[in-house]
């Protein structure tokens, strides 16, 4: 099989443990506006315009593998716990592959780890194969949480619940942006909702609005529409300690 990739490179101790390799697969079935990546949305790919490199597709196809080759040839850098972490856009968009390359890794001993925004209905299949399930959560309330990502929460939080409930290592990642989800009530919501599970086995990080792919949204020729996303480091902290008071593992990485 083939996996469509926008990127990857090594991060240390930022997608899971230790020195990761990290793969951005194409792809994204949501379409949030404060994207950091927004050129790997398309699963087709998109065209990026750029003085430097000139234009070009945002991603390579690449033989699962070769990918399961490289990772290999890889371990001596994997240090400190570390190893392989899939991100996106959204990796569960290529999922078959996906879940070839994971099933290869697993076999060659290498920690695993996905970022997904958690809306397909298989994800439980992928569970077995992975040390680590990074997930993310971006708003509690689907009336709000539809129309600016443009996809329902529902298989969202059914997969958070089913991910509690039967993995033993689970990261939930919110992006707070201004406007959207960053007030005390929305918080408040979210740690009711969370309350309801073992938490035992996951842990809460709270990601604060930044504009890193603010260039890239106009390399691709499209509108960056945030007009006020940044928050304090008081509404941060505000919003970390709701988190803290109702029980919950919050990180900061």
């Amino acid at each position: 099989m083939v996996l469509k990739v926008s990127k990857k490179g090594f991060n240390y101790s930022q997608d899971g443990p230790g020195n990761r390799l990290i793969y951005h697969l194409q792809g994204c079935n949501m379409r949030c506006p404060w994207c950091a990546n927004p050129e790997s949305m398309a699963l087709d790919g998109t065209l990026i315009t750029s003085q430097i490199t000139g234009p070009h597709v945002s991603f390579t196809s690449e033989r699962v593998e070769d990918l399961l080759e490289e990772a290999n040839d890889s371990r001596p850098l994997f240090f400190d716990g570390g190893g392989i972490t899939v991100t996106g856009g959204e990796p569960t968009m290529q999922f078959d592959a996906l879940k070839e390359f994971l099933t290869g890794l697993k076999a060659c001993g290498i920690h695993t780890a996905i970022e997904t925004n958690a809306t397909h209905p298989k994800l439980s299949e992928l569970f077995p194969l992975l040390d680590l399930l990074i997930m993310d959560c971006k708003h509690i309330d689907d009336k709000i949480h539809r129309p600016v990502t443009g996809v329902s929460n529902q298989i969202i939080l059914k997969n958070i619940e089913k991910a509690m409930t039967e993995h033993g290592d689970v990261l939930i990642r919110t992006p707070l942006v201004n406007g959207f989800n960053a007030d005390n009530e929305t918080a408040l919501r979210f740690v009711r909702f969370y309350q309801q599970f073992d938490t035992d086995h996951t842990r809460f990080e709270l990601l604060k609005y930044h504009e890193y792919g603010r260039d890239k949204w106009t390399a691709c020729g499209l509108p960056y529409q945030i007009k006020d996303g940044f928050i304090s480091e008081s509404r941060y902290t505000d919003i970390e300690n709701i988190y803290k008071s109702g029980g919950l593992t919050v990180v900061r990485t």
